[in-house]
């Protein structure tokens, strides 16, 4: 049963709660407490011990997981593939450009519809992808600017980015050390690096896959391609 992942993450939102962000983030929204159901049900549906490799996020964006609490988790996708639809509740502070409208929430992420969308062509069914691959942020923690510009981890003021990263890390340790896989897949460069930093001198294999972002020009001139190359490159296989 997935319940030690649910303790888990329980156990980083106690651990996030405490820290403090300063100049030049502005906002910053917590999906596993306002969109808490949502992602619970993404745990218990879809993790299982054994799987054969985690795909790791940075953290989520503003009209994916912060909408839905679930990693790269588009609204379509999330409601009409993964058959998820929960109530989402509102963060304490809500930057007025980045509503939370949860599934009501028109605008696409298109990072999260890329790779949802793979899946599903290439899988048909959640079920057979999860069968093969789990999906995880490293960070559940949304930044903003106060124009409402999304920002990544490492760009956290320097005195609180290393606890941070501390917390983070401790979770997704426990995380990969319950879900047994034979390798963990970076989607981009830094996911790539913290896992490499993460798990070093464990026997886990770390990979990485093109970032499905739209400001990736390799991205844009076709990322399943580049993704099925990726993935088939650190030793994945995939469906015909």
């Amino acid at each position: 049963m997935p319940e030690k992942l649910i303790r888990i993450t329980r156990r980083l939102v106690r651990e996030l709660e405490p820290l403090r962000f300063s100049d030049p983030i502005a906002c910053v929204y917590n999906p596993l407490v306002y969109a808490r159901r949502a992602h619970e049900q993404y745990i218990r549906r879809f993790a299982r011990r054994g799987v054969e490799s985690v795909l790791l996020g940075i953290n989520g964006g503003p009209f994916g997981m912060a909408q839905t609490g679930v990693p790269f988790g588009e609204v379509h996708h999330v409601r009409d593939w993964l058959g998820i639809e929960e109530k989402i509740d509102k963060p304490p502070l809500e930057h007025p450009k980045r509503p939370i409208e949860g599934f009501d929430c028109a605008r696409s992420e298109v990072s999260g519809a890329r790779l949802w969308s793979w899946a599903r062509e290439t899988f048909g069914k959640p079920e057979r992808f999860f069968r093969q691959f789990y999906v995880v942020n490293f960070c559940p923690l949304i930044f903003m600017e106060e124009s409402g510009r999304n920002l990544t981890p490492d760009r956290c003021p320097a005195e609180v980015r290393g606890k941070l990263f501390e917390i983070c890390t401790r979770a997704l340790r426990d995380t990969v050390e319950y879900l047994g896989p034979r390798r963990v897949i970076g989607v981009g460069n830094f996911a790539e690096g913290r896992a490499r930093e993460c798990f070093e001198g464990l026997p886990v294999e770390i990979g990485k896959v093109l970032h499905p972002s739209p400001r990736s020009p390799a991205a844009n001139r076709g990322w399943a391609e580049a993704a099925r190359r990726d993935l088939e490159r650190c030793g994945v296989k995939l469906p015909a």
